[in-house]
């Protein structure tokens, strides 16, 4: 094996795998958030250079993939914002106004289902850590989706976020993997990213039916999603947990 962080400039074709390689690391409504019409495309025209994948060059393999976006960042809490549309909405207003940045902003880490739980996370992480250093940039700030909150639906994020297991490390294992790598839990956003479509649209992603109006848990979901059918309507809120590693710390 003999991996290799292979920028969206260098190799934009490998990205064209991901579409089968990667099916079902993200739930399939994930894939259809209200955000992605406006700035999603513009990852790879606007910061081709900010996005990546974990290939293995002697086998030919994608692994992973990171998608990051620079932004402007006070250093507080309250200045992350209010999770992954928001953070992305700001990249791209700091971008078009020539605002420097101060921060990489994870949008995402996944890895292939064949590769999972053989440590890829967190090198994707510690790339990201090195992306931001070269840079100049102060931190890496990540709007975590935890791994096991879809279990929990119905508990508040922040909550969830503040559970821990006996020896003290975070509950949730990716949440945990970023404590371990020196990040630090900086706040619990209850409306993070908002996905809307019809009742046959969230019926499709979704395997499910939803006969009436209402509030349901569904497969995947880490919170409640509404459903109003007289308006043909179905409306979510994904939560998240940010998540800030100081990487001037880490050098």
């Amino acid at each position: 094996m003999t991996l290799q962080f292979v920028h969206h400039t260098r190799r934009p074709e490998l990205w064209d795998r991901l579409t089968t390689e990667f099916a079902g690391v993200v739930p399939e409504y994930n894939l259809h958030g209200d955000i992605n019409t406006g700035f999603w495309n513009r990852l790879f025209t606007d910061f081709p250079d900010h996005q990546f994948l974990l290939y293995d060059t002697a086998a030919d393999t994608v692994l992973g993939a990171g998608r990051t976006l620079p932004r402007a960042w006070d250093g507080t809490p309250e200045g992350l914002g209010t999770g992954l549309d928001a953070s992305i909405e700001a990249a791209f207003q700091d971008h078009d106004a020539g605002t420097a940045p101060d921060a990489l902003c994870a949008l995402g880490i996944e890895i292939a289902p064949a590769h999972q739980g053989r440590g890829h996370s967190s090198r994707l992480l510690a790339h990201m850590a090195a992306m931001a250093r070269a840079a100049g940039l102060s931190h890496v700030i990540v709007p975590v989706r935890p791994t096991w909150k879809d279990r929990y639906p119905l508990v508040p994020i922040d909550r969830y976020a503040a559970w821990t297991r006996p020896d003290g490390a975070p509950f949730d294992p990716w949440i945990r993997t970023q404590v371990r790598q020196g990040g630090t839990i900086a706040a619990s956003v209850a409306e993070s990213s908002r996905i809307t479509g019809t009742v046959a649209e969230w019926e499709a992603w979704t395997g499910m039916a939803f006969p009436d109006d209402g509030r349901y848990v569904f497969p995947g979901g880490l919170a409640l999603l509404d459903i109003d059918r007289t308006h043909d309507r179905g409306a979510y809120w994904e939560p998240c947990v940010w998540i800030t590693h100081d990487v001037r710390a880490a050098a």
